[in-house]
């Protein structure tokens, strides 16, 4: 695609075997015991500060302020929301060619949601990414449902100015690996989550993504397949939590933090 092409035209070649995106084969991957569930702090309370919205030239990138915060999981640190971006494809006829930038079994999704976090002890990412380990992404699929009706639990308090929506996905079953990021320079200091439950979306959210954004300012080119191509596994392991954790549904749905609900706001 050209449009993914510009996005990758500058990030140097890696001799090294542990890139993202990945493709992972669900008969390959192997049980974890530690993969227990995650613990989640400030995710369901409002930002503490405004949220700062972008587009950096390759995405829509929300900048948290680090106030909600991620452990267990397998994690070995506890690890602070920065920010969250989207990957998504192009709107095809009636239909949406894939842009999620990790696959199942050769599987891909129509987009892919990205939530960042750096280890406790960081203060920026480029001290992160000298770390094997110093930054923990939360990946989630995004599936495309014809003229759905999506839940969204939306919280807009006047006094602050501080958006939040909301979208309830079961985190019990993910995949676990070593990775790195997806956009440049690359760096392989991820811990990567990959969740098998999808979040659903209606197709007129999703097309407002690839109608609606562009690349540059001058708005020539639309936004589409900003996503990376699978990258080698190498001799990595790909790691599955264990599917017989049962928790009360309370404890078994997070409250996922996104933009989705708002730019279909601003996109009317």
């Amino acid at each position: 695609h050209r449009s993914a092409s510009l996005l990758f035209k500058y990030i140097p070649r890696y001799t090294k075997e542990k890139q993202s995106p990945i493709n992972i084969v669900t008969n390959k991957v192997e049980y974890k015991e530690d993969l227990k569930p995650f613990t989640f702090e400030g995710y369901n309370t409002n930002q503490s500060s405004l949220w700062r919205i972008e587009n950096n030239g390759h995405t829509v990138k929300v900048s948290l302020s680090g106030s909600a915060k991620i452990g267990g999981g397998g994690l070995r640190n506890k690890y602070n929301a920065i920010e969250f971006h989207f990957h998504w494809g192009t709107k095809i006829s009636e239909g949406f060619s894939p842009g999620s930038e990790h696959s199942i079994d050769g599987e891909r999704y129509a987009m892919e949601l990205h939530i960042v976090h750096r280890k406790e002890g960081f203060s920026t990412t480029e001290q992160a990414v000298a770390d094997q380990e110093g930054l923990a992404v939360l990946g989630f699929f995004i599936k495309v449902k014809v003229s759905c009706q999506v839940s969204f639990f939306l919280s807009w308090p006047p006094q602050t100015g501080t958006y939040q929506s909301l979208v309830q996905v079961n985190l019990t079953h993910y995949y676990r690996y070593s990775g790195s990021l997806t956009t440049p320079n690359c760096h392989q200091a991820v811990v990567w989550t990959i969740f098998q439950e999808p979040i659903i979306l209606s197709d007129s959210q999703v097309e407002n993504f690839s109608k609606k954004l562009y690349f540059s300012k001058d708005e020539t080119l639309h936004m589409t397949d900003n996503f990376r191509p699978v990258q080698p596994l190498s001799d990595r392991i790909v790691y599955r939590s264990d599917v017989s954790v049962v928790q009360p549904p309370a404890k078994a749905l997070l409250v996922v933090p996104t933009l989705i609900y708002i730019l279909s706001l601003l996109f009317q």
